[in-house]
């Protein structure tokens, strides 16, 4: 068993790529560059920008948060933005299912307790879902899979590039590296939803935040962004469906 490898959790015979510079070396400005080609692709979903075209323009910004990212990838990495990517197995299937259930009990654990102590704010998509049309409610489901690989890959992005940072800038150990990018990435993602939910600092970090830590876990364990999208749009198309059906009915 490898020493500084979560064994429990990360499946042997793959590394978290451009981890020590393989496929290829990023350096600081070049994560530099990548990271703010993630905040341009959060931006393009988060400003408040009329996109024409109606429900069917919701997959302007969703696809627009998916290709920014990757091309500044591109650009510092040639040909090795595939590296994110890996064959999905049936069992990658299974595990996408295993995360999101998990992933909604502790969600709803979490929002229960912080009713109690403060009033919650709801994501503008599910007033979106109940007041729009049947084909306004396909859009918007359909739009949620591209926008969900987009905020795995702002949520990745710095996760490698705090790795890199967390090792090569205060020499800390792999094992360290990964808790910390683990951790500040999950808020960082918390953070970014602070327009979406009010500007509500707790609900974000509490609620966003810990689904975040979660969903990160299929990352670390296949190093498979399909994987970890996979069980994000599960998800999310389980929430907001039931909270659809809790309001009016699909069709």
């Amino acid at each position: 068993m490898a020493p500084d490898r979560f064994n429990w959790i990360e499946r042997p015979g793959r590394e978290f790529p451009f981890f020590n510079d393989q496929p290829e070396r990023i350096s600081g400005p070049q994560w530099l560059l990548v990271m703010a080609m993630v905040v341009a692709g959060l931006l393009a979903v988060a400003l408040p920008i009329h996109w024409p075209l109606g429900a069917l323009g919701r997959l302007v910004p969703a696809l627009l948060i998916v290709v920014i990212p990757l091309w500044g990838l591109h650009w510092v990495a040639p040909g090795h933005w595939k590296s994110l990517f890996a064959k999905v197995s049936a069992r990658d299937v299974l595990w996408m299912f295993v995360f999101a259930l998990l992933n909604i009990v502790v969600t709803l654990g979490v929002g229960l307790v912080l009713m109690q102590f403060m009033a919650e704010v709801s994501n503008p998509a599910s007033a979106a879902l109940k007041t729009g049309d049947t084909l306004d409610r396909l859009f918007i489901f359909a739009s949620m899979a591209p926008q969900l690989l987009g905020e795995e890959l702002i949520t990745i992005l710095p996760f490698l590039a705090l790795m890199a940072l967390f090792t090569k800038r205060f020499g800390a150990s792999r094992k360290t590296a990964i808790v910390g990018a683990w951790l500040v990435s999950a808020a960082l993602f918390g953070l970014a939803h602070l327009p979406t939910y009010g500007w509500n600092v707790v609900q974000c970090l509490a609620i966003i935040g810990t689904a975040r830590l979660v969903l990160t876990l299929p990352w670390i364990m296949t190093k498979n962004l399909w994987v970890s999208t996979g069980a994000h749009i599960i998800n999310d198309w389980t929430l907001f469906g039931l909270g659809l059906l809790g309001g009016a009915a699909l069709l």
